[in-house]
């Protein structure tokens, strides 16, 4: 069974910057696959490809078993897109903004009425359904969104991408759609899902990629990241900022609000032990030491933290921007079926 996704030496620059730098990936069909990764790491720019918005510069990315260039049309109807901001019609009300939507996406009048209806329901707008999504709060638009993203029959979306689905969502709603997400995958439908929150990762996901400057540095379920990074974390809090500072190099986590260094671990007390020993010989630099279970923050800060550089972080997220806006002006001038919907 070909996989429901799958890239090879996928690479984008915008401009000068290299924003994926020979990409491989693969997610099998009817999971959850999260992307995780700073910002800048070329996340966005992997689902525009993906969903067929942005033009690959080389390598090849086949999505529900179609090219995503050479088969743009048939990508397009087999998938569902929700980005990371909020596109709908302010002008419109709620359900007028489904309908549309689902006439867009091929529903008769009656079929888009009765789906507008359900997602209403299921995101819990039915009580604004008949207002003005410009009185909308933020958190309501963003849920409006997200059922417009999902206004297919899920039987004829092969798969369903979620860009930072949740960002702006308050805790309910955050658990509301993870619950839809589920019902998805367990229906087979394909969720391909970038998000910020690690937890929203670690719950859904079957499978996770962590992505750093363009390329995939580590993949595997949540646990075997965790495990490959460390069994455990050592937090201890040291007793000043001097050795705080010599100390804080070796550590995966980092708090100097409150002087406390996470270090990986196996936890075992004979290797607890021992790092105690090495780290502060003379046992006056820690005030305290606690161990905890490793997480998806320490896998993330580990894989991610090789040398942090906030002006290139910057500038590939400007990349990223800039590129976005580009597509998206040249699109109709290059493709010739650019009529059909990408938000669908």
């Amino acid at each position: 069974m070909p996989p429901a996704v799958e890239t090879t030496a996928l690479r984008k620059s915008y401009g000068d910057v290299l924003v994926l730098d020979s990409l491989d990936l693969r997610v099998e069909e009817g999971t959850v696959f999260a992307l995780l990764g700073p910002n800048g790491a070329g996340k966005t720019t992997t689902v525009r490809i993906l969903t067929t918005l942005t033009r690959p510069d080389a390598g090849h990315a086949r999505v529900a078993g179609y090219d995503v260039v050479g088969e743009r049309s048939r990508v397009r109807r087999a998938i569902s897109l929700t980005g990371q901001f909020a596109a709908v019609d302010e002008m419109q009300t709620g359900a007028e903004n489904l309908r549309m939507t689902a006439r867009l996406s091929g529903l008769d009048r009656a079929a888009a009425h009765r789906r507008a209806t359900e997602l209403l329901e299921r995101f819990g707008l039915a009580d604004a359904g008949g207002r003005l999504v410009k009185t909308y709060s933020g958190g309501m638009r963003r849920r409006l969104d997200l059922a417009a993203g999902l206004v297919r029959d899920p039987g004829r979306t092969a798969v369903v991408f979620l860009d930072e689905p949740t960002t702006g969502l308050d805790p309910r709603s955050r658990q509301e759609l993870w619950q839809i997400v589920r019902a998805l995958s367990d229906a087979g439908t394909t969720v391909f899902l970038t998000t910020q929150y690690l937890e929203e990762a670690d719950r859904l996901a079957d499978r996770i990629a962590v992505m750093d400057t363009g390329r995939i540095v580590a993949e595997g379920t949540a646990e075997e990241l965790k495990t490959r990074v460390a069994g455990h974390r050592l937090d201890l809090v040291l007793r000043d900022r001097e050795s705080y500072l010599r100390l804080a190099g070796q550590a995966v986590h980092r708090s100097p609000e409150t002087l406390t260094l996470g270090i990986p671990t196996d936890g075992s007390a004979t290797r607890v032990r021992a790092q105690l020993d090495a780290l502060d010989p003379d046992r006056t630099d820690v005030v305290r030491f606690s161990l905890h279970t490793a997480t998806l923050d320490d896998v993330f800060l580990t894989l991610t933290a090789k040398q942090p550089d906030t002006a290139a972080e910057e500038r590939n997220t400007a990349a990223e921007q800039r590129g976005s806006a580009a597509q998206e002006r040249d699109a109709a001038a290059q493709e010739p079926d650019t009529k059909e919907p990408t938000h669908v």
